[in-house]
C-alpha cells in the first residue's frame, strides 16, 4: 500500500486551500473524510507528507505559541502549492477516467467464466426441424 500514501498529498493541499491555515492534528481529523482510498492514513505518513510538501515549497509552517497548551506547528499553502494542487487535479481526473474505463471493461466479464466459454457460441435448443425433399 506504499504508493497509496502518495494520495495523501492532494488531500492535504485541498484541505489547506480550503482552511487557509491549519495544524497537523486538525488536518488528521479531516484527512480520512476526504481520503482517496479506503486505506487508513497513519499520522506518521501525514507528517512525512507535510514535511515533504514544505521542502518542495508547497506549504510553509510556523509555530503557534499563543493560547493554552503546547506550541502547534501551523501549515499554510503557498502559491506553488496551489499550482501543484492544480496538477494533481489534472492527474486525478485522467486517472479517474482511466479507472472508470477499466472498471467498465472488466465488469463485462462474468465471474467464474473461462476465456474459452466466452468464445463458444451459445447452444441451440434440441429441437430439429425436418427437412422436406
Amino acid at each position: 500500500m506504499g504508493n497509496l500514501y502518495r494520495f495523501v498529498e492532494p488531500v492535504l493541499l485541498f484541505l489547506l486551500e480550503r482552511k487557509g491555515r491549519s495544524y497537523g492534528y486538525e488536518l488528521a481529523a479531516e484527512l480520512q473524510e476526504h481520503a482517496l482510498t479506503d486505506a487508513s492514513i497513519e499520522a506518521a505518513a501525514l507528517y512525512r507528507t507535510l514535511r515533504q510538501l514544505e521542502r518542495n515549497g508547497c506549504v510553509t509552517s510556523e509555530w503557534d505559541v499563543t493560547g493554552a497548551g503546547p506550541a502547534k506547528r501551523v501549515y499554510s499553502l503557498t502559491p506553488h502549492g496551489r499550482e501543484h494542487m492544480a496538477e494533481w487535479i489534472t492527474v486525478l481526473g485522467h486517472l479517474g477516467r482511466s479507472m472508470t474505463r477499466f472498471a467498465r471493461m472488466a465488469g463485462k466479464r462474468v465471474p467464474g467464466e473461462s476465456e474459452n466459454a466466452r468464445r463458444t457460441p451459445p447452444r441451440r435448443s434440441g429441437k430439429r426441424i425436418a427437412k422436406t425433399p
